[in-house]
């Protein structure tokens, strides 16, 4: 199987000395349930310390926070407001990421909704996945989209989304990945040791799956699955204007995830144990501006 190999992308992501904000894009992120606000707020210090040029959080809880304390360049919003931006002016976002601590309420199934149909970057991961399982509707329209979406599950939500368990998943992880393509029409990452990412090729064919060969056990911890979907959401943001395609942004997020992990432990000593997801959302930084 082919290793994923693309770190020199991020030299395409490179800005113009006399850039704005707005080359980095506008990411909304949407989750945050009650109990879950941290989820959402990960997945936002990703988007930031990736080159997002700005990035608006919509939570469900109620009321949402006013401010983050360690992240005030953080915009924080209701899911409400959400909603009412999409509706009014939904050509004024970059990317879009659904699902970090969102839970499975009736709320969370109409962000989806509204979310699904818009012809924008978009990253689905944790509970939005459990909601596609449940809903025929909201798969078809996911295999609708133009632009194809980023999933990432790991092997329990792949095993929800396929219909069978997460042990059945992990023997033979290769056909897992590619039959999750052929339902979803998307990008797929299958998290885990050795993360897969495979999409939907030419002719109906399966572009993948590559390998990512960095990566360690230090992983293994809360809020890691939503470094990676603020990441890929501030990727797509940037990326898809410079040239590249949604393919080559999404190995190169799992390989940057992968990599920054693997430089605080194996060179900063910061682990594997005790390793943060905090801890390689600002590692991805130095990374992206290596030379």
């Amino acid at each position: 199987m082919k290793a994923i190999d693309v770190l020199s992308l991020r030299h395409r992501l490179v800005r113009a000395p006399d850039a704005h904000k707005g080359a980095g894009g506008r990411v909304i992120l949407v989750g945050g349930q009650q109990g879950m606000t941290g989820a959402l707020v990960l997945a936002g210090m990703a988007a930031l310390y990736s080159g997002a040029g700005w990035v608006e959080l919509a939570f469900l809880c109620d009321p949402a926070p006013r401010v983050i304390g360690e992240q005030p360049e953080l915009m924080l919003r209701s899911a409400s407001h959400f909603l009412s931006a999409l509706q009014t002016n939904p050509s004024s976002l970059n990317a879009l990421g659904i699902g970090p601590g969102m839970g499975q309420s009736p709320l969370a199934l109409q962000l989806l909704a509204q979310s699904l149909p818009l012809e924008v970057p978009l990253v689905i991961d944790a509970d939005a996945l459990h909601l596609l399982a449940q809903n025929p509707k909201l798969l078809a329209m996911l295999r609708a989209r133009s632009l194809p979406a980023v999933l990432t599950p790991h092997p329990g939500e792949a095993g929800v989304l396929l219909g069978c368990t997460a042990q059945q998943i992990q023997a033979d992880r290769p056909a897992a990945v590619q039959r999750l393509v052929e339902l979803t029409h998307s990008v797929v990452v299958l998290k885990g040791q050795g993360s897969l990412c495979a999409g939907p090729g030419l002719d109906a064919g399966i572009s993948g799956p590559e390998i990512c060969l960095a990566g360690n056990s230090g992983m293994g911890s809360g809020g890691m699955g939503d470094v990676l979907t603020g990441l890929t959401a501030a990727l797509l943001s940037q990326g898809l204007r410079r040239g590249l395609g949604v393919w080559d942004l999404t190995r190169l997020a799992v390989q940057l995830h992968a990599t920054a992990a693997d430089a605080l432990v194996h060179v900063q000593h910061l682990g594997p144990l005790g390793l943060t997801a905090s801890e390689v959302a600002k590692g991805i930084r130095p990374l992206l501006n290596a030379p």
